[in-house]
């Protein structure tokens, strides 16, 4: 069902002064075309002036048909007739003729005058080009893009590129060139639309959508198509005719029956299989072949009559294809380049009582359905409406084609961000403006044209009319007779059949007419002027009010400003040429079309939740939908659920806005009457930090005496209590719950601890009063937020600087920051965040051992805890103790170096993305060393670090060699460590600790080594007594083995 309102579209109408009656009219440029009666010329007049004066006239070479004008080149095209043929010809240049200039040049496509006529000035004039083609035309169609056209035959379409070709410095002129031929089987096109690629055919009662696109790298299926069973193929028919001939009639040829093909529809790819196959064949010249080309199927429909559409047979028939492209703003500006593609295409084509809209891009779906209140002649599709005429009658409907174009150009569409009226909204009528005899509807800009003719009634249709109102006389009289002397006509058989016969003699039935043959007609020619987009917005939402006020929850009302929010949109959308002023006058309009439909949704159970984008995207603040909303409930404390919905979302995201104390105090009462259990998460949101604190505890011991119980509810009235002041009453209500529950707690409202997103995250006053008193438990709630998804690391790292930004600890990393990334290194399980804390620790233990720094923060966790509480800290190594002794009372730095060390002795962190860090860190002394020697060991370079640990601390070598030197670096022992211990013992002299090194590493060598192998690591010096035991105790092993 179509909604029919009574709005004013149309803002103002003209009546252009044409001399003699319009044959055929079309619009384009700003200027009206009539083609006069007879056919031999054509009349172009400016719609854009008062008036419509003339802008030329001239002569075409033969009877017009059919006309269009192309806005890409400025040109027009028809197909004419002359001496029983039929012709295709382009009139460019056609202005000139408003300036008296008359001389016009005829020519054949792809030819130009040359000699005589082309030296000197360049000669300004209309030029005829005769375009031929190998089979008559039968309609034709422009790209409004490019301004190529395309041509419709029997049994083929032509593709003419339009090209703008140089002559001379100072001469160009438009040309066409033939550069495609899609020979067709199995259709006869009757219309055709083209723009952007796309071709659409109609013939009475299909349409087909196809694209000429460039081939992937998949079979082209443009070639072939699969026939349906239910359409008559010449072989079928061939068949029947041989069934005659043997006496045999097929169903459908008997007498009694008449069949029609049934509905259909193809959507994509399947419309490939509607029995219409294309061959696709390329004319131009192979420089400018823009690769493979294909032909994609789009869109197949085909209707059946439909006998209770109130048309008879003969009557339905499709008319007025037409393709629609839409842009946006970035689109439009390029596309002069004739390479844009437009983001959303829109195909309508239409029967007599059923108009339809299809979109093409993506996915092709179809978009609304128009049903006519009576039989339509002519309709036009534009971006804001759909014009429509009957026999008597402008019909202005409203279409949906911004609301697709609204999706696909903003992705936020259908969020709690933004939102737009469904696509699938029913369509209405604006207007219905009554005319005579309507006949032709064409539309340029905001113009419209109307041809009206009106027919008087012929000399047959008198007769009929007179005849049979004088037999009814007739028989009424004899009728009347008969029983006025007692005869009944009803109860004889003969009387019936003789009342039944005509008695009228035809030579005194009806006077005949003594006017001539020739009827005589009336006509008028309208160019109706379109409201501003802003008038016609102020019109509608004022025709709203009046469902508004009669119903507040009228869908009447909530569908005339949806309507009124898609004319906005849809303006904006295709960014016309609109003054900086009026399009800031669009935009301000548009919020407000927002707000009015963020209160009706804020007022409705059904899609209530559509009233916070709509409130969002109306630039309002909280307070003022706050204000709104209560005005209108000013006899009501009952609010919608649309508002309740956007009134929570606003205040549980994270605004910059505050609400004043009053509006904040309204907030609670709100919820305190709507949504009670709400009331700590409202309290806890940063747009009430003005609430009064007295106020909202009252609120929440109500609520808390009426059995709703929680952490979180004891959690905000600890959290007031700090802000009033009352540590008795903060301590009594935090000492309710244990502090794992109340950790719980935090993760339901974290806005508890803080307030913010991204760069701002300012603490609270309970996080601030947790940061002196009880750091654990605020460690253990930022940790439980992040591993719950409520903050991210990088927030948590922000918030806990923010804390601690007025400490002590100024040039290094807080302590608390410390204990978090500690802590959450516990418990985490993302390597990506392990290894970046990893990094993080790493750099900060390395920074404070490097400034050894005293600060005198004392840690949530010492080395130990780590080591027993994380798998990613691990014992640290003997040899690592005899570097650096860990004493009984650790101090701070030396907590850190345990740390570092055991890190590094743990089995995650990766070594090498903490190389760099080990600059700052020297190897001069033992804890510098450690650090060193256990990154070289992890690295694997083993030698390097016996190197170090011989030259700065000998007496760790043996553990070292112990713990390190097994499996594959076993061969260390002999290959590096024993021949650099001799030759520091021969260096060095009897230095015990490298003496006792030697000879740990010989045992080793005898147990390891056979007999052979050990004699030939032997150095040629030295003493035989020292190496004979070790070489026995080798020889023996290897007797027993």
């Amino acid at each position: 069902m179509v909604h029919v309102y009574n709005c004013h579209p149309f803002a103002s109408q003209r009546v252009v002064s044409a001399e003699q009656e319009p044959g055929l009219v079309c619009c384009g440029g700003g200027a009206l075309f009539v083609v006069c009666a007879g056919g031999c010329r054509i009349e172009a007049y400016d719609v854009r002036r008062d008036e419509c004066p003339l802008i030329c006239r001239f002569s075409s070479a033969g009877v017009v048909r059919a006309i269009r004008h192309s806005g890409a080149g400025d040109y027009l095209v028809t197909i004419e007739e002359k001496n029983r043929a039929t012709y295709l010809r382009a009139y460019t240049n056609w202005r000139y003729q408003a300036v008296e200039k008359t001389r016009v040049g005829v020519r054949l496509l792809g030819h130009f005058l040359s000699g005589s006529s082309l030296r000197g000035v360049p000669k300004e004039q209309m030029e005829i080009i005769e375009i031929p083609l190998f089979e008559p035309p039968l309609c034709m169609a422009c790209c409004p893009l490019t301004g190529d056209l395309l041509v419709g035959c029997a049994k083929s379409l032509v593709v003419f590129s339009l090209k703008r070709q140089t002559l001379s410095e100072q001469l160009s002129i438009l040309d066409f060139e033939r550069v495609q031929i899609l020979h067709i089987q199995g259709w006869s096109p009757s219309q055709v639309a083209f723009c952007a690629g796309y071709v659409a055919l109609q013939s009475e009662l299909e349409v087909l959508v196809i694209k000429i696109t460039q081939q992937q790298n998949t079979p082209a299926t443009g070639d072939h198509a699969l026939l349906p069973d239910d359409i008559m193929t010449d072989t079928s028919l061939d068949e029947d005719a041989e069934m005659k001939k043997d006496g045999f009639s097929p169903l459908y040829e008997q007498d009694d029956f008449f069949m029609f093909p049934k509905h259909q529809e193809m959507l994509g790819s399947e419309a490939q299989d509607c029995g219409i196959s294309f061959l696709l064949e390329w004319t131009g010249t192979e420089t400018e072949r823009p690769g493979d080309l294909s032909v994609d199927y789009v869109l197949y429909r085909r209707f059946a009559p439909d006998f209770f559409q109130g048309c008879s047979i003969e009557e339905t028939h499709l008319h007025s294809l037409q393709l629609h492209p839409m842009f946006n703003s970035a689109e439009e500006d390029s596309i002069i380049s004739k390479q844009c593609e437009p983001s959303c295409m829109f195909v309508f084509f239409s029967l007599p009582n059923t108009g339809y809209v299809y979109s093409l891009k993506d996915s092709v779906e179809l978009v609304s359905t128009y049903q006519y209140p009576e039989k339509s002649h002519q309709a036009v599709l534009s971006d804001q409406f759909l014009y429509v005429i009957t026999r008597n009658a402008l019909q202005c409907f409203t279409v949906r084609c911004s609301a697709v174009a609204a999706r696909v150009h903003d992705p936020y569409i259908d969020t709690t961000m933004k939102a737009c009226p469904p696509v699938t909204m029913e369509v209405c009528a604006l207007r219905i403006q009554l005319f005579i005899g309507l006949k032709t509807l064409c539309h340029d800009e905001n113009h419209i044209v109307l041809l009206t003719a009106a027919d008087v009634d012929n000399r047959e249709d008198t007769e009929r009319s007179a005849r049979k109102n004088t037999e009814s006389r007739e028989h009424k009289t004899l009728t009347g007779i008969l029983v006025a002397v007692g005869l009944e006509p009803s109860s004889t058989p003969a009387l019936e059949n003789l009342l039944s016969r005509a008695f009228l003699s035809r030579k005194t039935s009806v006077c005949k007419s003594t006017e001539s043959t020739d009827s005589g007609h009336g006509w008028n020619l309208y160019v109706i002027t379109s409201v501003s987009t802003l008038q016609l917005y102020s019109e509608i939402v004022e025709y709203s009010k009046r469902y508004e006020q009669s119903s507040p929850l009228s869908q009447s009302c909530i569908h005339l400003l949806s309507e009124a929010h898609l004319l906005l949109r849809s303006a904006l959308i295709t960014q016309q040429d609109y003054e900086s002023g009026e399009r800031a006058q669009l935009q301000q309009a548009f919020q407000q079309s927002c707000a009015h439909l963020g209160d009706c949704f804020s007022r409705l159970e059904k899609d209530c939740h559509l009233a916070l984008p709509y409130y969002k995207m109306s630039g309002l603040s909280v307070t003022e939908v706050i204000q709104r909303n209560a005005a209108k409930n000013s006899f009501s404390s009952e609010y919608g659920n649309g508002f309740l919905f956007y009134l929570k979302h606003s205040l549980y995201e994270e605004t910059v806005e505050e609400l004043s104390e009053d509006m904040a105090n309204k907030v609670l009462e709100i919820f305190s009457a709507a949504e009670p259990a709400q009331l700590p998460h409202v309290v806890s949101s940063p747009s009430m930090v003005r609430v009064d604190p007295d106020g909202a505890m009252i609120h929440l011991k109500q609520l808390e005496v009426s059995g709703t119980s929680s952490i979180t509810l004891s959690l905000c009235m600890a959290s007031l209590a700090l802000r009033k002041g009352d540590l008795h009453s903060y301590r009594l209500q935090m000492d309710r719950h244990a502090e794992m529950l109340q950790v719980y707690g935090f993760i339901e409202e974290p806005r508890l601890l803080l307030h913010g997103r991204g760069k701002a995250m300012m603490p609270t006053v309970l996080a601030r009063h947790l940061r002196g008193a009880h750091e654990g438990l605020l460690v253990a709630a930022v940790v439980a937020l992040h591993e719950n998804s409520k903050i991210k690391l990088e927030e948590a790292d922000l918030f806990l600087q923010e804390l601690c930004k007025d400490a002590v600890e100024v040039q290094s990393c807080p302590q608390l920051l410390q204990d978090f990334w500690e802590a959450l290194l516990v418990a985490s399980s993302q390597e990506s965040i392990i290894q970046e804390l990893l990094f993080r620790l790493v750099s900060v233990y390395i920074d404070r051992i490097t400034r050894k720094d005293h600060s005198g923060a004392r840690p949530l966790k010492t080395a130990e805890d780590l080591i027993n509480s994380c798998s990613h800290y691990g014992m640290l190594y003997p040899w690592v103790s005899i570097l650096t002794p860990i004493p009984f009372n650790i101090t701070h730095d030396q907590q850190d170096l345990h740390k570092l060390q055991s890190l590094l002795c743990g089995p995650t962190l990766e070594v090498s993305s903490i190389c760099p860090l080990l600059e700052q860190l020297s190897d001069h002394d033992n804890t510098g060393l450690s650090v060193h020697v256990l990154c070289d060991t992890k690295l694997g370079q083993h030698e390097r670090s016996l190197d170090k640990l011989l030259d700065r601390c000998p007496r760790a070598i043996i553990p070292y060699a112990n713990h390190e030197l097994q499996n594959e670096k076993l061969c260390l022992w002999w290959q590096k460590l024993f021949p650099e211990l001799c030759r520091r013992m021969k260096k060095t002299g009897h230095d015990s600790t490298i003496l006792f090194a030697l000879k740990e590493t010989l045992v080793v060598l005898g147990a390891e080594l056979n007999p052979l192998e050990f004699l030939d690591l032997l150095p040629d010096e030295g003493t035989a007594h020292f190496f004979l035991p070790h070489l026995f105790e080798c020889s023996q092993r290897n007797l027993l083995m």
